[in-house]
């Protein structure tokens, strides 16, 4: 079966291209639409209509892999990645992994199946044993989005996690707190980990040692932000701020801190990674750090159009900046601690 990928490089042309050819999504120079219908007719290509060719194969579709999108950032993400898919021409199927490393491989295997073009993944924990290898035996481009493997040579695009979470610690510490509790995501994400190692940074830069009990485990979900508040407020000298590495964890620590009669900022300072669209209508408005989430997924279909294109180009890695948000929940007066 003819893909567009092989019209593509017969054509000397982008994937985009031979979309925008073969849907009429965009004009093309008259001269470029000749050469793609001359590569087509010269490899046998035959255009499906996408409702036909799920069950024949695909060969204007790309997949998307990644955990629930009722988390506002990964709606934001999907946006991003089916506009700039949408602009290209392509169709987009969605499948969620549920963090679950054996359901995002059967999904995986699923899309493969149904001969997609390429790939964009949002990796669960211990994809490595289980989904990277099926990538690697099929010959389709794939895209990491948000959770950056540094120890894997692919293309990938997420946040620059660490410095952003440096900088909102940096904050609070400059504002006199030096009990800051830090709500962890899923330990086996990289996410999780760099914002760990932003929070771990920002304090060897102000010479502060950090109490391992003010590290809790929130497991990226709103229960497990609840738990681990819960589990901050019992320690003997509780922390006098919170950070909550991601806008889930963040529900289920001011649940918490409210069903303590804790008052956000006067007696506990919250910051927390993930910005909402509604959080500055809390009370007080919430600081947080706002990921350019639409950007980041069209960015990742960018750059899987251009493996499409060309497979033997060297893979990118992008870390797009984050924006610090300020706003009251942080209580930026000094405290007494």
């Amino acid at each position: 079966m003819v893909t567009m990928t092989e019209v593509a490089h017969s054509a000397g042309v982008s994937v985009s291209t031979v979309s925008h050819v073969i849907n009429g999504t965009r004009l093309v120079a008259p001269a470029t639409r000749e050469k793609v219908q001359r590569a087509m007719l010269l490899l046998g290509y035959q255009h499906r209509p996408i409702a036909r060719s799920l069950s024949a194969g695909s060969n204007q579709t790309i997949g998307l892999a990644l955990t629930a999108a009722s988390n506002p950032y990964w709606v934001e993400l999907v946006q991003g990645i089916d506009g700039e898919a949408t602009r290209a021409g392509l169709n987009l199927i969605i499948v969620d992994t549920r963090d679950d490393a054996r359901h995002e491989s059967t999904a995986v295997a699923n899309m493969l199946a149904h001969h997609i073009e390429g790939l964009v993944i949002a990796p669960s924990d211990g994809w490595r044993d289980l989904t990277l290898p099926l990538l690697r035996d099929h010959p389709v481009p794939y895209v990491i989005v948000d959770r950056i493997d540094p120890e894997l040579r692919a293309d990938q695009v997420g946040v620059e996690n660490e410095a952003s979470t440096a900088a909102v610690i940096d904050h609070l510490i400059s504002a006199g707190h030096r009990r800051i509790g830090m709500v962890a995501g899923i330990s086996g994400l990289s996410t999780s980990a760099e914002r760990l190692r932003g929070y771990r940074l920002a304090h060897q830069h102000a010479d502060l040692v950090i109490d391992p009990a003010l590290i809790v485990d929130g497991a990226s979900t709103s229960e497990g932000g609840r738990r681990a508040t819960l589990a901050l407020l019992e320690l003997p000298v509780p922390p006098t701020a919170v950070f909550a590495g991601n806008n889930d964890m963040t529900i289920g620590v001011l649940g918490a801190l409210k069903a303590a009669g804790i008052r956000v900022p006067r007696d506990m300072a919250f910051a927390a990674f993930d910005d909402f669209a509604w959080a500055d209508l809390f009370s007080p408005g919430l600081t947080t750090v706002a990921q350019p989430s639409a950007a980041i997924g069209a960015r990742a279909v960018q750059l899987l159009l251009r493996r499409m294109t060309d497979r033997e180009a060297p893979p990118q890695t992008i870390r797009l900046p984050a924006e610090i948000m300020h706003r009251e929940s942080c209580g930026c007066t000094p405290v007494s601690v």
